[in-house]
């Protein structure tokens, strides 16, 4: 368990609807699977504040994304944000925290940010080739979402679009929504008692993540490459099941969550199954939570997997989000 039963109580309380319970709840956040993304997060754990752009089958992204795949690899980056070599790692002023994206995959990821109105940052987009890194300085204080982006493709102006995490085919996201499916890294910054909340969240995947603290007083619980007691950070795409599966031109890009897929009460965890006590994924028809858990033992699940989940740190702690397997 790691957050400890005291933290998840006063956590519960201070914060209802955050990282907990309805405020997880997908069925809110995706009654409609082709809803259009949009508004900006205002929680870190709030699945409501990302609606979904649409998502599904290798039909429903269209020629967009098949034309974004082909021409992705050759291309570019947006005017001005090229790089050819790892920049220095910024140097953080009181109040702001060292959030660094590692790419430990073969291929490029274009990493993002939902902005946050109340604590903005000064870019939400960035490009980083396989083996790169990048920071970023965050205010203590931010609430939100980043993720990884993938099959980009961006003209000069930093418009474009990307195969999987796009949002609304901007190089720099500003505060528009990604669209699923995507793996989010979820951040809550000194939201209770000095302690930050973060979590990997399963509501779709696109890229294997997990996150890692450094600083602060709270021992990190994830090892440097991406494990915890109950197993290691694999590839979902390598096992997603054929239903959940979001395909461009033959090619398995994403793994969809069950929600949005089905959109059913139970798997969406609504009406009859909205409580913890009947929310259990071992009774839906197929234990698809579980299939997600395998692939990403430190991750977001369903609605009611925080005990396992939830990650904290005080202190003033810095973080590493990192892109690929545990090796």
């Amino acid at each position: 368990m790691v957050v400890g039963v005291v933290a998840l109580v006063a956590l519960a309380a201070f914060l209802p609807g955050r990282l907990f319970g309805a405020g997880r709840t997908q069925g809110a956040a995706q009654a409609a699977p082709s809803a259009v993304s949009g508004a900006p997060a205002t929680s870190a754990g709030t699945a409501a504040a990302r609606t979904a752009a649409p998502r599904g089958s290798a039909s429903a992204h269209g020629s967009a994304h098949a034309s974004a795949a082909a021409s992705a690899t050759h291309a570019p980056a947006p005017a001005g944000h090229r790089t050819s070599a790892a920049p220095a790692a910024p140097v953080p002023a009181a109040g702001q925290r060292v959030v660094t994206f590692v790419n430990a995959t073969a291929q490029t990821v274009w990493p993002a940010a939902q902005a946050d109105p109340k604590e903005p940052l000064a870019r939400t987009g960035w490009v980083l080739p396989p083996g790169a890194s990048v920071s970023l300085l965050m205010p203590d204080g931010w609430n939100g979402r980043l993720w990884g982006r993938t099959g980009c493709s961006f003209d000069a102006a930093g418009q474009g679009h990307c195969v999987t995490g796009d949002c609304d085919g901007r190089f720099q996201c500003g505060t528009a929504g990604s669209t699923a499916p995507e793996t989010l890294a979820e951040f809550d910054l000194n939201a209770w008692g000095g302690m930050d909340f973060y979590d990997v969240n399963l509501d779709g995947f696109n890229l294997p993540m997990w996150i890692n603290h450094t600083g602060g007083t709270t021992p990190d619980k994830v090892s440097a490459d991406g494990c915890i007691p109950a197993g290691c950070t694999h590839d979902l795409l390598a096992t997603c099941p054929s239903a959940l599966q979001d395909r461009v031109g033959g090619s398995v890009v994403g793994c969809l969550g069950p929600c949005t897929v089905f959109n059913t009460d139970q798997y969406c965890c609504r009406g009859a199954w909205s409580t913890r006590a009947t929310c259990l994924p071992a009774r839906w028809p197929v234990d698809y939570a579980a299939i997600f858990k395998r692939a990403e033992p430190t991750g977001y699940s369903y609605v009611y997997d925080d005990q396992s989940s939830v990650y904290t740190c005080s202190g003033g702690c810095d973080y590493r989000i990192t892109f690929g397997v545990s090796r």
